[in-house]
């Protein structure tokens, strides 16, 4: 494999000799990123709180949509790789930027470990020999990470091109359950409005902190900007478009399986997108079942595409080991992917012990709050840059600002001081580097 060296900034010379990705496939990054195997049991997760969780999807969509506009208009001044990261450096210098992307990072590879986890789950439901042992399921979920990883180290392009593929496909069952609902459901079924009796403020609040997690991505469009064509005008509506797809998919669907799901059986589904098809017969549970392994399959897809982003911006300033900086002939960040994926690999070991599952989770919902930590920095850098230009932007930062830091604080005090802890943690990281690299 032929390998190249990327001189400091130098974003735009190495790109020239393949093709760049273009809106639908930058689109596609954000959407399938977004996209995972939580949607599939939202709707039984949110049954108890009424219809007035449909208040709380509008209010994080919104959110999401405000987000992605900020985003975007950050994308607008900048044609280098590393989405947060570089906003961050350009508003606040280098320290900031490098945590801000360190925990960005740690956050993707403990995505791409989890969410592989989840795909031999289901996986297993219709293969019950994956579930014979955990080396079984450690090897089938690693086999799913390098598959896709080959994929990813072939070229840039191979990468989104099958990320565009995986979010059609992820994409039909849902549409046909959204059909389905509004044709064979009832309204009758739809939850009244607030069975909880709560403040129609704290139910919304309760449902929104719920829905935001579903909305986790929706940046994955912003990573990549040097390899994107145009990108200071094709990211900007990439994830504005695919923030709104998302939105209405979530909304429809949501909806469409409560009108097709009683209430009562609804509330302690533990599969409802499979409960609202059996009306499909054998065909329904195919659908949903596939529409799960796709779904997670091309959440992995995206994130291992984006794994390799973070290392090679930080390579790229000199804030992480020049060799994170090397792209082979496709476009491709081939070490940094490869040393994300063998972290991920690693801790598949540790996922798949007994006894380490719930600190496993712990460790998701930090990552969790590694991704809403940027989206806030992100809206900081947004206020700066509009100090002296622009009051509206500065308005609407705010106010996204505000959202952030209410859906950060729902994660609960504990998770919020070791995820932290675990972005400090890059600390010694940063000054080996200045003094030795």
């Amino acid at each position: 494999m032929e390998i190249q060296v990327i001189t400091l900034n130098d974003n735009s010379n190495i790109h020239a000799n393949k093709k760049k990705i273009g809106f639908w496939k930058c689109w596609s990054i954000s959407v399938g990123v977004m996209i995972g195997s939580g949607v599939f049991l939202l709707p039984s997760v949110l049954a108890p709180f009424g219809s007035v969780s449909f208040l709380g999807w509008l209010v994080t969509g919104s959110a999401a949509i405000l987000i992605s506009l900020i985003l975007g208009r950050l994308s607008s001044r900048t044609n280098r790789s590393g989405g947060f990261y570089v906003y961050t450096q350009d508003a606040f210098g280098d320290l900031p930027a490098f945590l801000i992307a360190w925990g960005y990072w740690l956050a993707i590879v403990f995505s791409i470990t989890a969410i592989s986890t989840a795909f031999v789950g289901y996986l297993g439901s219709i293969i019950p020999q994956i579930r014979s042992s955990s080396l079984m399921q450690a090897f089938t979920a690693s086999a799913l990470i390098w598959t896709f990883a080959a994929i990813n180290i072939r070229s840039l392009n191979s990468g989104a091109k099958t990320q565009l593929v995986t979010v059609i496909l992820k994409l039909t069952p849902l549409v046909v359950i959204i059909f389905l609902g509004f044709i064979s459901g009832s309204v009758d079924n739809i939850p009244e409005f607030n069975p909880q009796g709560k403040s129609i403020f704290g139910a919304i609040a309760s449902t929104a902190l719920l829905t935001m997690w579903a909305f986790i991505g929706l940046e994955a469009g912003t990573v990549a900007a040097a390899d994107i064509s145009n990108p200071k005008k094709t990211i900007p509506k990439a994830i504005l478009a695919g923030t709104i797809t998302v939105t209405f998919v979530y909304i429809f669907a949501t909806a469409s399986v409560m009108m097709l799901v009683p209430i009562e059986v609804l509330k302690y589904s533990e599969a409802p997108f499979l409960d609202a098809a059996s009306s499909l017969g054998w065909l329904g549970g195919i659908l949903i079942t596939f529409g799960v392994l796709i779904s997670t399959a091309g959440s992995v897809n995206g994130n291992i595409l984006l794994s390799g982003q973070m290392p090679m911006a930080l390579a790229l300033d000199g804030l992480a080991p020049r060799i994170f900086s090397k792209k082979n002939r496709g476009g491709s960040p081939s070490v940094s992917i490869i040393f994300s994926c063998i972290v991920s690999s690693i801790l598949l070991i540790f996922n798949y012990q007994e006894g380490l599952i719930k600190a496993f989770v712990f460790l998701i919902s930090m990552s969790t709050l590694c991704t809403l930590l940027p989206y806030a920095i992100s809206a900081m850098a947004e206020i700066k840059a509009s100090k002296k230009s622009s009051n509206l932007w500065i308005s609407l930062s705010l106010l996204a600002l505000a959202y952030i830091c209410v859906a950060m604080f729902g994660s609960g005090l504990k998770v919020i001081l070791w995820g932290l802890a675990l972005i400090l943690a890059g600390l010694p990281i940063y000054y080996l580097n200045k003094k030795y690299g």
